[in-house]
C-alpha cells in the first residue's frame, strides 16, 4: 500500500530550468569577455539554447520518475529502495528534496512543487 506519491512538477522543472539558462548566459558570457570576445551576446544565446534544447529532450524522462513511499521504504525509479530505517537524513535544495542514507547513499527526489511537504511526509513516515 502507497502511503504517499511524489511526482515532479512541471512548472518547478520549467522554474529549474529557467535558473540554469540565466547561470549558463552568465556564464558564457563571462568566458566570451574574458577571452576579450567582441560578440560577447552569443554567449547568452547559445547558454540559452544549450539548457532550452536540454530541457525539452529531457522532460519527458524526468517528469516521469515517481517516487512511492509506504510504511517500510521509499522506491523510485530503476529499482532504488530504501528501507525508512536507513534513511540518516532529509533536505531540501531548490525544488530537489535528497535523500541520505546512513551508508551513504544519497537520492533525490527531484522537481517538487512543494519541497518542505516532501521532507515532512518522509520524516513524518520515519517516525
Amino acid at each position: 500500500m502507497a502511503a504517499a506519491e511524489f511526482k515532479p512538477d512541471r512548472s518547478a522543472y520549467v522554474r529549474a530550468h529557467a535558473w540554469m539558462a540565466a547561470i549558463g548566459m552568465g556564464g558564457a558570457m563571462a568566458v566570451l569577455w574574458f577571452m576579450d570576445s567582441p560578440h560577447i551576446w552569443t554567449g547568452a544565446v547559445g547558454g540559452l539554447a544549450a539548457i532550452a534544447f536540454r530541457g525539452w529532450y529531457m522532460a519527458s524522462e524526468e517528469l516521469a520518475v515517481v517516487w512511492t513511499l509506504t510504511r517500510e521504504s521509499l522506491s523510485g525509479p530503476a529499482g532504488r529502495s530504501v528501507p525508512l530505517h536507513q534513511i540518516e537524513a532529509v533536505r531540501t535544495m531548490g525544488s530537489y528534496v535528497q535523500v541520505v542514507t546512513k551508508t551513504g547513499d544519497k537520492h533525490l527526489i527531484k522537481y517538487q512543487a512543494d519541497p518542505a511537504a516532501t521532507l515532512n511526509e518522509i520524516e513524518r513516515a520515519k517516525a
